[in-house]
């Protein structure tokens, strides 16, 4: 009788679907188009930049614009719409890479690695932390991430681990890298410009930042992996590993190396050299690393003896095994659409602004720290952020006494850290879909370290703040 009350309860709290969580937030959005009045900042180009930024000094009060029942509805296509470059480009990253799986050379690459590693594999976890920590501290890996994420997870279970380790260990490196941002022109670069600062000054302690955060990022990881490998059942994404269980790769039975997979795999690599070098050389974004992954896709296909139908076919299947967290971005999406057409968003970001003012300036940088968290929520873009609070943060470090180089590292990890939980991260929601990993159960694995990475941050703000960290 107990243990049916117990079944009941588990029932009853159960965390309701991803679609409901976003669609419940895009609500209270909606409510509080209502609620909050609106405003807006002007917008001015910069002479110097040619960006377009905000007049911290030209907050006014618009008219009122709520979400009607029907603009509600009208707030996910609107959505879908406006995150539709990121939607499309996971449907071909997931179609292009079930095409390269389906010729056989991605399991049979992994299964040697796996067997060099096999009584190494703790070395996999840091290896990876520290390799996409250099892309994300560079080219601001976020979205580009993605990509990488099925080769981590298949080498990940051919050593014993879960989808959720190989997931973080490509996902949380770019992050431990785009946050402490030593070299990031997305987002310091741009904010160091607002800031009128010398380009990625202050790097020697970003660079300890992000020493630290792999450290961190490195132990978390590895416990938690530890315990799966030891026990599957204790895996948070054990389901999904049942699921799954067929497409591990036995390093007991490999696959036969045949010569296209050479072909294949070299395909796969030359492609993504050609991504590295067009986002370092060429300024590409989504639609060109896209249209490079579906010919990466298409060639690998061909040289591995699929033939064009095949081709097809695994592409399709590839497509539709990533619906649900495809159109999981649009909706996210939908939340910033209520929130922009309800004229909120600048009103909040004006009234956290002010708040900060009212702080001792001893801890005023902290609030400006939690401040950017929470703006994070509503403008995950890096350089959207920074373009929309650091006109404002500037000017407020400058009347609170505290270096703007400080302000900059605020708004950078204001705007990292959270980037790898909420749920209106388009990259996030992204690498979750190419992983099958729900939301729910990600935040499950990852909020005990984001409350570290978090508490880690204010403790290194203090200390910038201490130092006069600068130049200036």
């Amino acid at each position: 009788m107990s243990q049916q009350k117990n079944e009941q309860k588990k029932k009853f709290f159960k965390v309701p679907h991803t679609y409901v969580i976003l669609f419940l937030v895009i609500l209270i959005m909606a409510i509080f188009t209502y609620i909050i009045p609106a405003g807006e900042f002007d917008r001015v180009k910069d002479p110097n930049t040619g960006r377009t930024v905000v007049d911290p000094a030209s907050f006014h009060s618009v008219d009122q614009n709520p979400t009607g029942f029907f603009d509600l509805w009208l707030s996910v296509p609107a959505g879908m719409q406006a995150a539709a470059s990121i939607i499309f480009f996971i449907f071909i990253v997931g179609g292009s890479f079930q095409i390269i799986t389906g010729t056989g050379a991605i399991e049979a690459g992994i299964s040697r690695i796996a067997l060099k590693l096999k009584d190494k594999d703790k070395l996999m976890i840091p290896m990876f932390l520290i390799l996409f920590s250099i892309f994300g501290g560079t080219i601001g890996m976020a979205e580009e991430a993605i990509v990488f994420v099925p080769i981590g997870i298949a080498l990940a279970r051919a050593l014993g681990y879960d989808a959720i380790v190989g997931t973080a260990m490509v996902t949380l490196g770019a992050a431990c890298g785009f946050t402490s941002g030593f070299m990031n022109p997305f987002t310091v670069g741009v904010a160091q410009g607002i800031g009128e600062l010398p380009l990625f000054s202050g790097i020697a302690l970003r660079l300890v930042v992000l020493v630290v955060m792999l450290i961190i990022t490195t132990l978390y990881l590895l416990r938690y992996g530890a315990r799966v490998k030891e026990n599957h059942s204790l895996s948070i994404v054990a389901e999904l590993e049942m699921e799954e269980k067929d497409s591990v790769i036995d390093l007991d039975n490999i696959p036969t190396y045949e010569k296209q997979h050479t072909l294949v795999l070299l395909t796969l690599v030359i492609g993504l050299g050609f991504i590295i070098y067009g986002v370092f050389k060429l300024g590409w974004y989504i639609d060109e690393i896209a249209a490079t992954f579906l010919a990466i896709g298409v060639i690998g296909g061909l040289v591995g003896k699929l033939g064009p139908s095949k081709v097809s076919q695994e592409f399709v299947t590839g497509a539709r095994g990533i619906v649900f967290g495809a159109l999981v971005v649009g909706i996210a999406r939908g939340i910033l659409v209520v929130m922009t057409d309800g004229k909120i968003i600048d009103a909040i970001i004006n009234g956290l602004a002010q708040t900060i003012s009212t702080l001792p300036q001893a801890i005023s940088v902290v609030g400006m720290y939690i401040v950017q968290v929470i703006i994070n929520f509503f403008i995950p873009s890096g350089s959207g952020q920074a373009a929309a609070t650091m006109p404002i943060m500037i000017p407020l470090s400058d009347v609170l006494g505290i270096n703007r180089q400080v302000a900059v590292m605020a708004y950078q990890f204001g705007d990292g850290f959270t980037n790898s939980i909420i749920p209106t991260s388009a990259a996030l929601m992204g690498v979750l879909s190419v992983a099958k990993i729900s939301y729910e159960k990600w935040v499950k694995f990852l909020w005990p370290l984001m409350l570290i990475w978090i508490g880690t941050g204010a403790v290194f703000l203090i200390i910038a703040n201490l130092i006069n960290y600068g130049p200036f």
